[in-house]
């Protein structure tokens, strides 16, 4: 009986430390190899590519909470073809950038864009196009600078209306023992998430393999992936900036709530839904998407 008991403490206190342990073990991604080009920023160096001609107006492309640059991969060049510069990057803690100590929240991610524009001195309007988390962030950037946005495009963005899991919602709410459950989750979690778009699995099974990138996706769901972003969106309806949401019929991340939610908060935001689409229609629908975006973007030719 006291070896059944002694057993028993031992596989608990080993489930308590295996996060910990699972951390420790994953290495830092080889920088050397990123494509593109690695911009040192005061807090931490950034993976960043450009797809397209040398020339013409810019699109900065930001990804989502757990999928780096290769989301892009399909719809970046059609965009290029359509004459746009565009600029894609990873954001701190995930593919080639850096780890950076910090709360990942709004004031975070717009002290990295900013660092990268200022890099490549880039002052003209920009078209911010945002996915997922990357659509809140891409909102935040617009709201805060909004004198310096062309446009703003969200793809099933997230910070309008979301559907998170009572299980995630406890990881995320619950400290300590949330971060124990995510740690133990994440791999599961993140599987599940790009299940829809099989090219990305290679990509999120590297990501769980580098160090940093579990706590970042933790701190980023609890200091902006269910953020909701109500006084943003207004602040860009009141200033004129011109706004474009993108949405999945079959999307289970998003809402279907948003749409509506979005048009409550601003009234003069262009809405198109792509039918049989789920929440990463930039990879499983991407030349549906640039259709659509050919369209918007036809005036900066006109």
């Amino acid at each position: 009986m006291v070896w059944f008991v002694v057993a028993f403490l031992a596989v608990l206190a080993g489930l308590a430390v295996w996060p910990a342990i699972a951390e420790g073990r994953r290495g830092l991604p080889d920088q050397r190899r990123a494509p593109g080009e690695m911009v040192a920023l005061p807090d931490g160096a950034t993976h960043a590519r450009w797809h397209g001609p040398a020339r013409g107006p810019v699109i900065v492309a930001i990804h989502g909470l757990a999928t780096p640059l290769p989301m892009w991969d399909a719809l970046a060049p059609m965009l290029g073809a359509l004459g746009y510069r565009v600029l894609t990057y990873d954001l701190w803690g995930r593919g080639y950038s850096d780890n950076v100590a910090g709360d990942q929240d709004a004031a975070f991610f717009i002290r990295q864009l900013d660092g990268l524009l200022d890099h490549y001195g880039i002052r003209e309007d920009i078209t911010l196009v945002g996915h997922s988390m990357g659509g809140a962030i891409a909102t935040a950037w617009a709201a805060a600078r909004p004198e310096r946005v062309k446009r703003l495009v969200l793809l099933a963005a997230t910070g309008v209306e979301m559907e998170v899991p009572a299980a995630l919602r406890l990881m995320v709410e619950r400290r300590g023992p949330g971060d124990w459950l995510f740690g133990m989750a994440a791999p599961a979690i993140l599987r599940a998430a790009v299940a829809e778009a099989p090219t990305l699995a290679p990509c999120a099974a590297g990501e769980m393999r580098r160090r940093g990138f579990v706590p970042a996706m933790l701190s980023s769901l609890r200091h902006m992936g269910q953020a909701r972003q109500e006084a943003e969106h207004r602040s860009l309806a009141a200033g004129g900036v011109p706004v474009v949401a993108i949405w999945g019929s079959d999307d289970s991340t998003v809402s279907r709530r948003a749409p509506g939610t979005l048009a409550a908060w601003n009234r003069s935001a262009k809405q198109e839904m792509v039918e049989g689409a789920g929440h990463f229609l930039p990879v499983t629908h991407a030349e549906g998407v640039a259709t659509l975006l050919r369209d918007v973007l036809r005036e900066d030719w006109e």
